[in-house]
């Protein structure tokens, strides 16, 4: 029997044994698990990028063909089948983490059962996300693809073979979306031509594909050395390289003439549609209008430029908010770094002043180890700012806080709110949210990676709101600082939702940016084209942050004398990422038992 067949006959027993009351809940729960585990098992070897990406190494020689129309119809199948097994799941039997593990995969197989009906295939790629980009961080030896082991260089090369298919899969896509009118704007195709070339490079100094030939293991034998390259030099010849070009000479050559001039997805034949998907995908708020996003963002703006006014005042800045933004750009106090290493050390001193208090706020920390980095020379100009990649504490991987530093000089200690940057980023943001969720074995393994944006983008952000009691922002620029970064956030509200239903052209978006916080007119126009090419996905950092915020003063009302900050923080972070709406419940119902105590 098939390894498939014994899945669907799984399901099956799943689906006419899990209705249970009473005596048989734990028999239930155990049944509910292991739904849970073949979902994982299947779901991985369905997107075989992703398991490599979570740490799980049984795929790492596939490459899913993810926008052909047999791999469409599987992956419908695949969501329909865990549904009807979740229909037969009696609610009432689970306990408190089960039942959040179910609301929560019953909610990722409706999510990925809608969006295989808008076609999002026709827009497979951009500057920011896409195969094609995932495959040059996986090739460069120092991602997720792992190069420990011959064997391990062997299923990278297999894995690269297959990319041409992926191509050719991605071309008749685009030329389906043209003839549809679902076409990406012209501002980023713009954008993605020049990343397609460099990755066709074919000087092996220059293209990130052959970096793995220069960092083979030591353990490896001059034969394997040799047998290696010469099939990697084969393999990049013949299927990357090539695959890579023929990306650019059709996005060159024929999309770009097809492009659309608009900005957003209202332009498109059920645009409109879209938009309420991604923003249901990275809001996860139902019944939340785009109309109520830009309000809330509107009234963010105004709270926070109100509190930008006071840091003026409180400096003693003579002149408008807009001269002040101006002078935290380009006065060269906020420049103070000559060299890369500087610029590391501030931040390891961020890090050094914010650990004492770290056990006032948070009864649990995570075991991950944790570095900061320099990003490395090959992709440092392309990245925006600082960022955090997720270790893995199984495999002895840290946590990783990189900083690109492409220029010293130009780093500026208020513009890009370092102290608020490193709260966000690394601790206790990211890294106590994620590798808290990874380390956390009570949870099913489909859940050990974050997946909700407004859960773990807004706990970042919420996060910045803490730097006073962290000990940050004593110096009134690092408050600025936070404030900006906080703005920033505010005014996504406004202009994703205003570029993609019609409100704003990319010019106007870039134009609002920049009359309401400290930012330049190059970092504006791509924050822009981030929203154009990522629908939604800004909307996540605000929404979540203000419904921690409500969910905190809300119980803390409730609760009285009793409430904790720190037990609030651990019940919040206890059971992983979750959408909005079921985090509610979650946190309403630990307010209960808490108070009951």
């Amino acid at each position: 029997m098939s390894k498939k067949r014994k899945v669907q006959l799984f399901l099956l027993l799943i689906a006419s044994t899990l209705y249970v009351t009473g005596a048989q809940a734990q028999q239930n729960n155990e049944k509910l698990h292991q739904l849970f585990d073949h979902y994982y098992n299947e779901r991985m070897q369905l997107f075989p990028t992703e398991a490599t990406s979570a740490g799980d190494h049984r795929y790492d020689d596939l490459l899913s063909n993810d926008g052909a129309g047999s791999h469409i119809a599987a992956t419908g199948k695949f969501y329909q089948q865990y549904l009807d097994a979740l229909k037969k799941v009696d609610r009432t039997s689970l306990n408190t983490p089960d039942r959040i593990s179910y609301y929560i995969l019953k909610d990722i197989l409706t999510t990925g059962q809608e969006s295989l009906q808008l076609h999002l295939e026709y827009l497979p790629m951009n500057q920011f996300v896409s195969t094609p980009l995932e495959l040059a961080q996986f090739g460069s030896g120092s991602s997720a693809q792992p190069f420990n082991t011959v064997k391990d260089y062997e299923h990278w090369a297999k894995r690269m073979t297959a990319f041409m298919d992926w191509t050719d899969t991605t071309i008749a896509n685009f030329n389906k979306g043209i003839r549809a009118g679902i076409v990406l704007p012209k501002a980023l195709v713009l954008q993605m031509i020049p990343q397609m070339e460099a990755l066709a490079d074919n000087d092996t100094a220059r293209n990130v594909f052959y970096k793995p030939l220069s960092q083979f293991p030591a353990s490896f034998t001059a034969a394997e050395k040799q047998r290696i390259t010469t099939l990697y030099h084969r393999v990049i010849a013949t299927s990357m390289v090539p695959a890579y070009r023929k990306l650019a000479v059709y996005l060159k050559d024929t999309y770009l003439p097809a492009a659309q001039d608009h900005a957003g997805l209202s332009a498109l034949p059920g645009g409109d549609r879209i938009y309420q998907y991604y923003l249901r995908l990275y809001t996860t708020s139902p019944g939340l209008t785009p109309e109520k996003v830009y309000q809330t963002g509107l009234e963010e703006v105004a709270r926070i430029t109100k509190e930008m006014e006071t840091i003026k005042a409180k400096v003693g800045f003579k002149g408008s908010l807009a001269d002040f933004f101006h002078y935290l750009r380009t006065d060269a106090r906020f420049m103070p770094f000559k060299t890369p290493e500087q610029v590391l050390d501030a931040y390891r001193t961020i890090n050094n002043k914010v650990q004492p208090a770290l056990a006032a706020l948070f009864g649990h920390q995570p075991k991950t180890p944790f570095v900061i980095k320099r990003v490395e020379a090959y992709r440092e100009a392309s990245q925006g700012g600082p960022f955090y990649i997720k270790g893995n504490l199984q495999e002895n991987i840290p946590a990783t806080f990189y900083v690109p530093v492409p220029d010293a000089t130009k780093i500026n200690v208020t513009f890009q709110g370092m102290e608020a940057t490193f709260i966000h980023e690394a601790i206790p943001g990211h890294h106590f949210q994620i590798a808290s969720q990874q380390e956390n074995n009570d949870i099913p393994a489909f859940r050990r990676q974050p997946a909700f944006y407004a859960y773990f983008e807004g706990w970042a952000l919420y996060c910045e709101s803490l730097g006073e009691q962290l000990g940050c922002y004593t110096d009134p620029f690092q408050k600025m600082g936070a404030l900006n970064m906080e703005i920033h956030r505010a005014i996504r509200l406004v202009t994703d939702v205003a570029i993609h239903t019609g409100k704003m052209t990319r010019e106007e978006a870039i134009a609002y940016m920049m009359q309401h916080e400290s930012i330049s007119e190059p970092v504006a126009t791509a924050e822009v084209e981030r929203y154009m090419a990522m629908p939604g996905q800004a909307l996540s950092y605000k929404t979540g942050e203000l419904k921690i915020k409500a969910l905190r003063d809300t119980l803390a009302a409730k609760l009285g004398s009793k409430f904790s900050l720190k037990d609030f923080h651990d019940a919040l972070l206890g059971n992983g990422d979750m959408p909005l709406n079921v985090l509610e419940d979650y946190m309403n119902s630990w307010a209960q038992s808490y108070s009951e105590k």
